[in-house]
């Protein structure tokens, strides 16, 4: 991810929320009053959360990151420790590295395998995909994509189209999947946020309650800037109209939002994170920000006026998750059940998914299916839904609503073909957020 205070220019998408009711903007989520009453919110939907009965099929939900990043970049703040003990913390059990490309050294040479009963599968963030093949190919990185990905799919190698907001038209010949919901993404559209933070970290009151926040409510001021990435599940269900594509959560995270505000003389401070070098930070004067000049009154030059850590790992690992149905905690498992799409992606700190269960129920022998799965339609067959929360249920079909119930079971009739997944919502404060966002059954038209 990169600076955020570098991305108040860049790209902004339209797509408009699908549950048309009030909503609070990104900045307004992190008044005192909103965050409060979010977490009164998830309190009283811990209280309801039942621990379902272990899966009849056997298979492990294991919570796992996809596109982290730790020491990899100049613009990554974290190690591969620290990415270890917070993976520990937060509960998930494998991390999809993604290393950024930086020959001579192989991507692949990275951490693999159990640490500490955590899985690493190495990968890379390059060319515009997120990319884990089985063996290195490092010899071909810089060949033309229609023969890399080829390279990396081979076996059990796996290739996901990255930042879908910088190439919506790029096709997914040959991919595996594609990133369903990007954090970064929603730190590039949130500009009004970008310019409140400046103001809150430039002022001493303001920075002291934002700092208090930041303490009582980690997950919630995190997750603020979380918004329905429509333009991701755009490109998606227009893909799986065609073929099979397994959709992932991209955590994009470095350890490197980390804001500083850095004393030059009585009138003049730096703005920017823990990565930027100091010319690459934001200058600010006292002249257009009067209450900057007591923050900086008794300081030495140089000095850290403010440091607020927004993103360490185990806030960015609940923030949004990528669960995967596997039966053993191997990489050889890990690989078949992602390419397989047994995925579902959540936003954990809203409340844990594990025992969350799509699937479709034929009627007969043999017929039924699970996420990621085709079969041909008949007749009498009905999907089910299990969460171990109540939440509002959303059924999509074809990328358009299909049904919309409310509970934590469902069984929906399917009367016609085509390719179905689930939403979840949680309400927080009385605004619905998603939660959970399932892979697709396909249910394809006998010819």
């Amino acid at each position: 991810m990169l600076g955020v205070l570098g991305c108040i220019a860049a790209f902004q998408a339209t797509g408009a929320p699908p549950l048309e009711e009030p909503r609070q903007s990104p900045n307004g989520r992190l008044a005192r009053e909103r965050l409060e009453a979010v977490q009164a919110s998830l309190d009283a939907l811990a209280a309801q959360r039942r621990n379902l009965l272990p899966r009849p099929d056997g298979l492990l939900d294991l919570r796992s990151v996809f596109h982290a990043h730790a020491g990899d970049s100049s613009h990554t703040g974290g190690k591969p420790e620290e990415m270890l003990a917070a993976a520990k913390v937060a509960g998930v059990r494998v991390v999809f590295l993604s290393d950024h490309f930086r020959p001579p050294r192989d991507y692949m040479d990275s951490w693999r395998g159990l640490r500490d009963g955590v899985l690493f599968i190495p990968g890379s963030e390059a060319r515009g995909f997120l990319l884990h093949p089985e063996a290195s190919v490092f010899p071909l990185m810089d060949k033309p994509v229609p023969e890399l990905i080829p390279a990396v799919v081979r076996g059990e190698g796996m290739a996901f189209l990255s930042h879908i907001e910088e190439r919506p038209d790029h096709p997914m010949t040959g991919l595996t999947g594609l990133e369903i919901y990007n954090r970064h993404y929603d730190a590039k559209r949130d500009v009004t946020g970008m310019l409140q933070l400046v103001l809150r970290l430039t002022d001493p009151e303001r920075l002291k309650e934002l700092s208090e926040l930041l303490r009582r409510f980690p997950d919630a001021c995190l997750a603020a800037q979380c918004l329905y990435p429509q333009a991701y599940l755009d490109k998606w269900d227009a893909a799986t109209a065609t073929g099979r594509f397994t959709g992932v959560a991209a955590n994009d995270c470095h350890h490197n939002q980390i804001f500083l505000l850095k004393k030059v003389d009585d009138e003049t401070a730096l703005l920017g994170t823990i990565v930027d070098k100091d010319e690459g930070m934001r200058k600010v004067r006292a002249s257009l920000r009067p209450t900057l000049r007591p923050m900086l009154a008794d300081k030495e030059p140089g000095a850290i006026v403010a440091r607020l850590d927004f993103d360490p790992y185990e806030r960015s690992f609940r923030n949004v998750c990528t669960h995967v149905l596997a039966p053993v905690q191997t990489e050889h498992a890990l690989r078949a059940a992602v390419k397989a799409g047994r995925v579902y992606v959540s936003h954990d700190w809203m409340g844990d998914p594990s025992g969350f269960d799509f699937r479709l129920v034929a009627g007969g022998p043999g017929a039924d299916a699970l996420m990621g799965d085709e079969r041909p339609w008949a007749a009498g067959q009905r999907l089910e839904v299990r969460s171990p929360i109540p939440a509002t249920l959303r059924l999509v079909r074809d990328g358009q609503v299909e049904a919309m119930s409310e509970g934590d079971r469902w069984d929906h009739p399917v009367t016609r073909p085509g390719v179905y997944r689930v939403e979840l919502w949680l309400r927080l404060d009385g605004e619905r957020r998603p939660w959970v966002y399932s892979n697709p059954i396909y249910l394809r038209a006998v010819r």
